[in-house]
């Protein structure tokens, strides 16, 4: 089998477990077909099914993990990041590639705490509280602050309703994660960090879309600050 007719073979799978997927003949969780089974359906190889998957797997409709059954996931705005996450890895990689992208998360979250200003309603203001309770209950252990800080960050994402944002909140604290993890984490820096949420959520409290963008601003600014003296520039 040539190179074209493999690529082509490959396509023509992909295309029938994709419509599968969608009219739900394969429904969320479940498993594909094994490989015996799609190579004797279509007449293919090991090697066409495996790069089907790949093909599936890459468009973020299956989990393929080695050893077991590729597993349909039901498509949706985290699969879309995910199956971004290979590419979005690779331009961390470039030039200035961490700062663009954290560049990116400040006009977004700048966006969202003032919507948060503008909107949140109780249960909103009720999150924002408890998170920034949690956040501040942990200063004195850092793996326990970084967990409560991501999750006030996550309210705003939340806020607005719409199932996008909460997606790519998930998305840049994975990709950024690599950069993060290694952060040094001392009590002094958390509680600066503690400090600018709480001006934050003040802000909100007081229905000031444009404190609560300074605020965000300043504080995600600090914290590149922080980048910066751990790894320079990247």
């Amino acid at each position: 089998m040539t190179e074209q007719k493999s690529g082509r073979a490959a396509d023509q799978v992909v295309e029938a477990m994709v419509q599968r997927i969608r009219d739900g003949s394969i429904a969320n969780g479940e498993p594909l077909p094994a490989e015996r089974d799609l190579m004797a359906e279509f007449n293919i190889s090991r090697t066409v099914t495996r790069e089907a998957i790949s093909i599936l797997s890459s468009q973020g409709l299956i989990d393929a993990k080695p050893r077991h059954r590729p597993v349909v996931r039901k498509p949706g705005y985290e699969a879309a990041m995910d199956a971004a996450s290979s590419i979005v890895g690779n331009l961390l990689l470039q030039p200035s590639g961490v700062r663009n992208l954290f560049d990116s998360r400040i006009l977004v979250e700048a966006a969202l705490v003032r919507g948060a200003a503008e909107m949140a309603g109780k249960q909103d203001i009720i999150d924002l509280k408890e998170a920034l309770q949690a956040n501040g209950a942990a200063i004195n252990d850092n793996d326990l602050f970084y967990e409560t800080d991501m999750q006030f960050h996550r309210v705003f994402y939340n806020i607005s309703g719409n199932p996008v944002w909460p997606a790519v909140h998930r998305a840049y604290t994975t990709w950024l994660y690599p950069q993060w993890s290694q952060m040094p984490r001392l009590p002094d820096r958390n509680k600066a960090n503690f400090a600018a949420h709480s001006a934050i959520l003040e802000a909100i409290l007081m229905r000031d879309p444009d404190a609560a963008e300074t605020a965000l601003r300043s504080h995600l600014a600090a914290a590149w600050d922080q980048v910066r003296a751990t790894f320079g520039d990247i």
